[in-house]
């Protein structure tokens, strides 16, 4: 969840979906339709679909581009503007369109190589121009920021972070900037100037010289002056100790609830088919496990012994650990035994009528353990905490669902967990929260806990693993966060050139000093959002912003990476304009609205982001066309901004911010921790899921590299998708089958005059009459429709980055109204409840405007 590190104003200005990777199937056989052939009861069977009408020229480049760098970037100054009335958008535009382009000076960096500057995957700006006063700034009330994923996952294909292993760092003395593309050399090579504060530095001595041949070396071939992302081995200078070993403490549940739904066993076999893939490279890593209930169940594996001891401790209020040894041991020394205990753990526990779980007992047993050395706690809770330390009330109360009192059951109950979690940071204990419940849990409070610490939270309301669906689904998010590259006692800095400064920050972290951010552990694609301020008046071309993330690695290197992102100065409020990067611009608020709503109310997050929305669009009316501040039929946005509308709808009809009084506070809790940890290219399709109709999909595809290739077939770059609809019901056919999915959860829409025999091919099942809605999985047939359906939801699956694994559903038209309802809400584009349709939201934003004067 989003933690801000200074009070201000909310939105004050001083303050894509992700291109899938490719991934195998097989292919397609024979079926006895052809497979992009479902006609409306009373065609003939094999009568071809009309052809989708001719895309826009941007369509061409669809989203199988699994590499970085095959998008298309907007032109540098592009000053386009477009009338938001009336316009329709192309969702495929939004997918794939990368931000404005950065129009550096030819002779800012020495280097030309393409990875000089920031991929936005790493390290993107809500404005690629940066402004040379503040004034300027606010008068274009588009506030600038920051926003970081240093640690993102890398799909096949991706480039690799090159690694600067001879110890040889070359930093500014004054401002202490790492060497980077973008510094001087000067006096003959012998000095370097500081791209940030223009001292002059001494070249060290080894930088020209590669240790490991023992002869010159060319230094441009360096990779820190060719790459804007890159990590250094550091030298013991940049530690306090030696680099620690991967610890990892499982605190889990064993009450009834945990053992009922089946979660205790489903935990300990994941964990069990795991522990091999538990990064582990130098042999060091340790592991323990602790099991609550009403008392503590500690496990001890004696050196030589594969038979596990359980001791129990029943004192909640004085947590002591039993025995000093044997309960943190090592993964390599003592696998027979964890094998054992993993194997045996749910049926020591099968017979249990304990509901008492002392979770907060459980994490300070865990604290004593570890945070000597620190490291990873893990834990899972099937139900409230309810004894001893962090005990927690049942305080859901669905009257004031909906109402100003709302967002108190969005704050902490109590302030246990932020003190603990501050407790932990300071030692270099992170906790993840791994959450299952069919009642309430307070997902809150307990979030509360990864937040302060560099963790994660995860959730799964009603899970029951005699679903295999649940089962897969925890098995596999459970088995890819513990098997993971993990980075340890982190921390985090931000340097910018003269006359700029680091504001305020969101994300899961403690801010240690003004601008020192402490993680103890670093998730791989989490993501961090730091508002900028211009102090003083910026007289260089361009400048210089670098995070420099100092950590640990699971194999006991002590390590930095860093990014650098270099972007122009501009004193033109049109390239201030044009150069706004939406999906940026789309996060932060996204954070700042969280923030807001945790702070005060649900309703004054969403006055907020509307009041934003009309400020940025008002006065670029004013400043940028001939109206001005005069009424207008129109409502205008620069063409880089467009979707920005769209992107702000979807926030406000998400269920973090949505004003409804259906929606648990739970899962709000829920879709707010995502939404403040989501890295920019999960975070897009969760506000603005992806809309696919499956039913009539082309037998061509007009792409770049594959022009006769199907849908859901493999070309070279991957399974074909289709071209994405706007989100809008009016799209949906009642002979038709339509996928949409945010990443989170995938929907399979079946209309209610579905031929027999497409509900044959994609369900094999005679017909509509015996398809049943729900959680659901999807049968490999062998015909070649229900082959490419599987492939594009395998596709769906694997493309987003991060761990989720989406549940399918499968929605009848005309079936369960709950989940009918559910998946419509993620049609952004339609009126729902008392929330306006997009063309309704896009004309009140043109009245607020004409109702103001900018």
């Amino acid at each position: 969840m989003g933690h801000a590190h200074t009070q201000s104003a909310f939105f004050s200005p001083a303050s894509a979906a992700e291109p899938a990777a490719n991934i195998g199937f097989p292919s397609s056989g024979g079926g006895s339709v052809p497979a992009n052939a479902y006609p409306q009861p009373g065609q003939p069977a094999v009568q071809q679909q009309q052809q989708p009408q001719p895309q826009q020229p941007m369509a061409q480049m669809t989203s199988q581009f699994g590499q970085m760098g095959l998008n298309t970037p907007r032109p540098a100054h592009d000053t386009r503007t477009v009338n938001l009335v009336n316009l329709p958008l192309n969702p495929l535009e939004l997918m794939t369109t990368m931000p404005p382009e950065i129009n550096l000076p030819p002779t800012a960096s020495f280097s030309q190589s393409p990875t000089r500057n920031a991929d936005p995957s790493y390290q993107r700006s809500t404005l690629n121009a940066i402004p040379t006063t503040n004034t300027l700034l606010q008068k274009s009330k588009i506030p600038l920021a920051l926003v970081l994923t240093p640690y993102r996952s890398l799909k096949p294909g991706d480039p690799e972070v090159p690694v600067v292993s001879d110890t040889v760092i070359a930093r500014c003395r004054r401002c202490r900037t790492y060497i980077n593309p973008y510094v001087t050399f000067i006096e003959g090579g012998q000095r370097w100037k500081c791209c940030m504060c223009n001292l002059s530095n001494e070249v060290p001595q080894l930088f020209d010289w590669d240790q490991e041949k023992n002869e010159a070396a060319d230094r441009y071939a360096r990779h820190e002056l060719n790459s804007s992302v890159v990590e250094f081995v550091a030298p013991t200078e940049y530690m306090v100790r030696a680099p620690q070993p991967p610890i990892y403490v499982f605190v889990m549940d064993v009450s009834y609830s945990a053992i009922s739904t089946g979660m205790v066993a489903t935990a300990a076999r994941t964990l069990l088919e795991s522990l091999d893939r538990i990064p582990n490279a130098d042999d060091r890593t340790k592991i323990s496990l602790i099991c609550v209930d009403s008392c503590l169940h500690f496990f001890t594996l004696p050196e030589g012994s594969s038979e596990p001891s359980m001791l129990v401790v029943g004192d909640l209020d004085d947590v002591f650990l039993p025995k000093p040894n044997d309960i943190l041991v090592n993964l390599v020394e003592a696998k027979a035994g964890i094998e054992n205990l993993l194997t045996r753990l749910n049926d020591m526990f099968v017979e249990t009528n304990n509901t008492g779980n002392a979770l907060g007992a459980g994490l300070q047993a865990a604290f004593k353990l570890i945070s000597h050395v620190g490291g990873k706690v893990v834990a899972l809770s099937a139900t409230l905490p309810n004894l001893g330390p962090g005990a927690l009330k049942n305080r859901e109360d669905s009257k004031i669902l909906g109402t100003t009192k709302e967002s108190t059951l969005l704050q902490a109950q109590t302030s246990w967990y932020k003190t603990f979690a501050i407790e932990c940071s300071r030692s270099q204990v992170s906790v993840d929260m791994w959450l299952f419940s069919s009642a309430y849990t307070d997902v809150a409070t307990l979030s509360g806990l990864p937040r302060y610490t560099g963790g994660q939270t995860y959730y799964y309301p009603s899970f029951n693993a005699a679903r295999s669906e649940d089962a897969l689904k925890f098995a596999h998010e459970f088995g890819t966060v513990i098997a993971d590259p993990i980075c340890l006692e982190a921390v985090m800095r931000v340097r910018a050139s003269r006359g700029v400064r680091m504001s305020a920050f969101h994300g899961n972290f403690f801010v240690r000093s003004t601008d020192l951010l402490s993680l103890p552990a670093v998730p791989m694609d989490q993501s961090y959002a730091i508002e900028i301020q211009i102090e003083d008046p910026i007289t260089a071309p361009f400048v210089v912003f670098q995070t420099a993330v100092l950590h640990t690695t699971a194999f006991g290197e002590r390590r930095i990476r860093v990014v650098t992102l270099a972007l122009p100065t501009t004193s033109s409020i049109s390239e201030l304009y044009s150069s706004v990067d939406q999906v940026a611009l789309a996060t932060l608020l996204a954070n700042k609205a969280v923030e807001r709503s945790n702070q005060s109310k649900l309703e004054d997050a969403r006055d907020a982001v509307h009041n934003k929305l009309v400020e940025i669009l008002g006065t670029y009316k004013a400043t940028m066309t001939n109206s001005g501040s005069g009424a207008s039929p129109q409502l205008v946005a620069g063409d880089n901004m467009k979707f920005l509308p769209l992107l702000m709808l979807g926030l406000l009809k998400n269920t973090g911010l949505r004003h409804s009084t259906m929606i648990p506070a739970d899962v709000r809790a829920y879709s707010q921790a995502l939404l403040t940890t989501m890295p920019s290219q999960l975070l897009v399709p969760y506000l603005h899921p992806v809309f696919y109709s499956l039913h009539n999909m082309p037998k061509e595809k007009l792409i770049i590299r594959a022009p006769n290739a199907q849908c859901g077939t493999i070309s070279d770059q991957g399974v074909v998708l289709p071209h994405p609809l706007p989100l809008t019901s009016e799209r949906l056919e009642r002979h038709g089958l339509f996928l949409i999915e945010d990443g989170q959860n995938i929907f399979l829409w079946v209309g209610r005059d579905a031929v027999n025999q497409l509900v044959l091919d994609v369900f094999d099942l005679p017909s509509y009459a015996d398809l049943r809605s729900g959680k659901g999985t999807l049968p490999v047939l062998d015909n070649a429709f229900s082959q490419r359906v599987n492939a594009i939801i395998g596709k769906v699956r694997e493309a987003r980055r991060g761990p989720y694994y989406p549940h399918l559903y499968i929605v009848k038209e005309d079936g369960d109204p709950a989940l009918r309802q559910w998946a419509l809400s993620l049609l952004i584009e339609d009126r729902m409840e008392t929330l306006p349709s997009y063309q309704q939201f896009v004309n009140k934003l043109k009245d607020s405007i004409n109702d103001k004067s900018f």
